[in-house]
């Protein structure tokens, strides 16, 4: 990253020691930094996600309207990212600093969810042609220590997975224009199916090497980087039971991106993807279980409150 000041000495340790594959901070080449994820964070959002990765911290926040679909994609909703750059994430991000790297991931991110193979967008159709849902997702960088895009792809996934849509109890057409009535119980909603949205895997190239999960250290060492952005199982976000009926899925690259003026040889890039693609599936395993489990727990407390807390 650009700001971060490290000595030839230091680039030198964390190249050989990539090249051995044991980094600085004693991991592989292919392991990820220890995460914390929180859901629910945000009282006026519908879904919402907090994720620390080491010193990057996430927050996001998913808002639902109503609107006009698109006359080319009448049965499919709308889904927009906007990202935002604290400027006491890193000294980098004051001013207007935080603005091009805002622009690309939320680029990055948009072109990862409106892939046919990723994010479905016929689950937000109303009435065809006429209304449909238009989902807000604002991504906060609260922290920058590296890897931005995946801790990103993770929060969105986890506040997705998150939010409810309410039902419409009613829909009243006069004279063209459609008129809806929502339920007003917070309870009575609908969950997203967020099991094939996309996860982004970064793959630094420092060396002949790449590596997952890149330290801010380590990426500014590298010279150009992979985003590979590969759709989810849903299996991994249902029971036991409802992923049996479920058949077998192929996760797939729904979008690559490059950062960095380096260069990466054929064979370099045939292998990063596989290596991607690979993390990407351990990563949405995990994320899953961590997202069904909190849910249990949810519910479990719902049911068994009293007083106050029904």
């Amino acid at each position: 990253m650009a700001g971060l000041l490290l000595s030839p000495s230091e680039k030198v340790y964390i190249l050989h020691g990539i090249e051995d594959d044991f980094r600085s901070d004693g991991r592989s080449n292919i392991d990820y930094r220890p995460m914390e994820l929180e859901t629910d964070v945000v009282s006026h959002a519908s879904g919402s996600a907090r994720l620390r990765l080491a010193n990057t911290d996430i927050l996001v926040g998913v808002k639902t309207e109503i609107d006009v679909p698109k006359p080319d994609k009448p049965n499919q909703g709308k889904i927009d990212f906007f990202v935002d750059c604290s400027a006491n994430a890193t000294p980098e991000f004051e001013g207007r600093g935080g603005e091009q790297l805002a622009n690309n991931i939320s680029n990055l991110m948009q072109r990862a969810y409106h892939s046919q193979q990723a994010f479905d967008l016929k689950q937000l159709c109303i009435l065809e042609g006429k209304q449909c849902w238009k989902l807000y997702v604002d991504i906060l960088i609260l922290e920058c220590g590296g890897n931005l895009c995946d801790a990103v792809s993770l929060a969105v996934k986890a506040a997705l997975f998150n939010t409810r849509i309410p039902f419409v109890k009613a829909a009243l057409l006069d004279g063209g224009n459609v008129d809806l009535q929502l339920s007003d119980d917070p309870y009575d909603s609908k969950l997203l199916e967020v099991g094939t949205a996309p996860l982004l895997v970064t793959l630094c190239k420092i060396g002949e090497k790449c590596v997952v999960d890149p330290s801010a250290e380590e990426e500014s060492c590298s010279v150009i980087s992979l985003v590979v952005g590969v759709t989810g199982n849903p299996k991994c976000y249902c029971s036991n039971e409802d992923a049996s009926k479920l058949h077998d899925h192929i996760s797939k690259c729904s979008t690559i991106a490059m950062n960095g003026p380096g260069s990466v040889a054929p064979q370099t890039l045939t292998n990063a993807i596989k290596q991607g693609i690979s993390a990407a599936k351990y990563l949405d395993e995990a994320l899953g279980k961590a997202l069904l489990r909190e849910r249990q727990d949810i519910t479990n407390f719902v049911k068994h409150s009293y007083g106050f807390f029904k």
